[in-house]
């Protein structure tokens, strides 16, 4: 039985299949006509360039056995009749005698090919039904529509581009193995259009928020992986040595801390695009190795960035969806409407009931959180237990576009104290679905404020946080030869895709995810 007849491994051992296709190369290569010589080929179109060149129109055909007629709606190429040249995948094969049909997938979609011995040769015939799925081929002949209405070619000549050597998975049953589809992304995206359809737009996503910010007259710009001091966010750091300078080094956590340098420097709005590195766990939103976008506007402060963020959200929903609504889990979130604005002491009060305004003192706030049966540290002080709560029972309501304002000092480092109230400070979350969408500072210029806030930070790293900052003298200097007021905010790129998308975890929308070795 023909391998493109039967299910992998059952009638035949994927062993026996695979040495099948080896035997088929070997013999094409004593023919001297070994694919992998092949280095160009020429391609006239692609399947879509092919198919979306139709009008519909009324056919008139005969029935089978039969003089009656009848008028179908059917598809007719503005190319029918015309000779093209196309490459691409075979993904489905069968033949009927002296006629052969093959769909042909490229980047594009997929399409039908004609194959019949009388048009192509006896010999070429016969190598055409020795082709695998999976094979990679080169077709050349007339576009013409079938009476069923598909837009098709009837090739003249078929050319073995590259040989399959590995079956393909089998195609009623796909590739339903999650992790297997993680760590072979490649086989993934040939045999699900809807992986393929994702990554496209992931990469829409990234082109339009470019050209946006371009438009508004960013520079792009790049700043160091691998740092000295990783800094600008709250995460532990993967270290390496690096072995010429005999040093210690971090991949960076954020890119906050080389853009300020930057606007210190007059670059006076700048923007990153990047991945960032943070030693964590693993879950359906989280990935150590992530795509953070980051920038930073002289003489704007967090009310510019919430107007920027809304602008960039609602753009680029618009330019790859076609909408400003769009639809998560069955849930539909409308960025066309102005996006919430909430304080987080508010937002505690409406979600747990309790008045941060009315606590006074580290032991009040700590009474409170036991009887709520909220989790903290000893060191927490009332700052971090306000956001404690806000974690336990404001995030999952925050499913419509809300900025969550204004948050305790002791945790943003980095951020300009409230005027008048030097508790808190000019920050917002982005919250989407109940999730954290980027996170924005009025950011802190003053370079004594700055080394008090760091010195606090390692006053928490001597404590056991391994998520603390330290002082870095450089970004140190740079405040003191004078930054603008700055408004800097940063976004989760591969959330911001999940959205989207729809895709249910941060893999989905990672081409190649971090993934435990397998035992070998």
């Amino acid at each position: 039985m023909a391998e493109n007849n039967m299910p992998n491994g059952t009638e035949m051992e994927r062993s026996e299949i695979i040495q099948v296709r080896h035997d088929k190369l070997n013999e094409l290569k004593s023919q001297g006509l070994d694919p992998f010589e092949v280095t160009k080929y020429e391609r006239t179109h692609t399947s879509s360039q092919i198919k979306d060149n139709y009008t519909e129109e009324d056919r008139e055909i005969t029935k089978r056995g039969s003089e009656e007629t009848e008028i179908i709606k059917a598809k007719i190429s503005s190319l029918d009749g015309e000779n093209v040249v196309v490459a691409g995948r075979i993904m489905s094969k069968r033949g009927m005698g002296k006629v052969g049909f093959i769909h042909l997938a490229d980047m594009e979609g997929q399409i039908q090919i004609f194959v019949k011995k009388d048009i192509l040769g006896e010999e070429e015939y016969n190598r055409f039904k020795k082709l695998d799925i999976g094979d990679i081929i080169g077709a050349e002949g007339e576009v013409f529509t079938t009476q069923t209405g598909e837009i098709s070619i009837r090739v003249n000549k078929i050319t073995l581009l590259s040989k399959s050597l590995m079956p393909l998975p089998e195609k009623f049953h796909g590739m339903t193995n999650t992790d297997l589809r993680y760590r072979q992304r490649y086989v993934d995206l040939i045999m699900n259009a809807e992986v393929k359809d994702t990554f496209i737009k992931r990469s829409k996503i990234i082109s339009t928020i470019r050209k946006y910010l371009d438009g508004e007259g960013f520079l792009e710009v790049e700043t160091p992986m691998l740092v000295s001091n990783a800094g600008g966010a709250a995460a532990r750091p993967f270290e390496t040595h690096f072995n010429a300078l005999d040093e210690d080094f971090k991949l960076r956590i954020s890119l906050e801390l080389y853009l300020k340098r930057l606007i210190v420097g007059g670059l006076e709005r700048v923007y990153e695009i990047g991945r960032v590195f943070r030693n964590e766990g693993l879950d359906t939103r989280h990935n150590p190795e992530f795509t953070l976008m980051e920038l930073y506007q002289a003489y704007t402060d967090y009310h510019g960035m919430m107007d920027l963020t809304e602008n960039l959200y609602r753009h680029v929903a618009q330019e790859v969806l076609g909408t400003t609504k769009i639809v998560y889990n069955g849930i539909e979130m409308d960025l066309g409407k102005p996006f919430e604005r909430i304080t987080m002491l508010d937002a505690v009060k409406k979600y747990a009931g309790v008045d941060f305004n009315e606590i006074n003192s580290i032991e009040e706030a700590k009474k409170v959180a036991d009887e709520h049966h909220v989790e903290y540290e000893d060191h927490y002080k009332k700052g971090d237990i306000l956001n404690a709560f806000f974690e336990e029972f404001v995030e999952d309501h925050l499913i419509q576009p809300t900025f969550v304002m204004d948050h305790p000092i002791e945790i943003s480092p980095l951020t300009k104290k409230k005027p008048g109230n030097p508790d808190y400070v000019e920050r917002f979350e982005f919250f989407m679905n109940g999730w954290e969408m980027a996170n924005a500072y009025s950011e802190l210029n003053d370079p004594i404020d700055q080394r008090e806030r760091f010195k606090a930070q390692e006053e928490l790293l001597s404590l056991g946080n391994e998520e603390a900052n330290t002082t870095d003298e450089d970004f140190m200097n740079a405040l003191e030869i004078g930054m603008p007021p700055t408004g800097g905010i940063g976004f989760g790129i591969d959330r911001m895709c999940m959205l989207l998308t729809d895709a249910q975890a941060i893999r989905d929308v990672l081409l190649f995810p971090t993934m435990k070795t397998l035992d070998k």
